[in-house]
């Protein structure tokens, strides 16, 4: 699970042996959030966050979608 980066309270990773689809996971201590990368950012799954954290991470994954796919792209090539 390489981490991608650390914001906040918020671990943004990556699983090795995943499905093929670009996506995210977020986690904190308070739960997670998988994010859709493609064909846009979209919420996947949120386990224990309210409404206003899963938008707050939206907001982090957007403002750091070209970091996040640059990452993706070394990691699994």
């Amino acid at each position: 699970m390489p981490t991608v980066f650390v914001q906040g309270q918020y671990r943004f990773y990556f699983f090795s042996r995943e499905e093929s689809r670009r996506h995210i996971h977020v986690s904190s201590s308070d739960g997670e959030v998988k994010v859709w990368l493609e064909p846009e950012i979209s919420v996947a799954k949120v386990i224990n966050l309210s409404e206003k954290e899963v938008n707050k991470i939206l907001e982090i994954v957007k403002s750091r979608k070209e970091e996040i796919d640059e990452f993706w792209k070394k990691h699994f090539s």
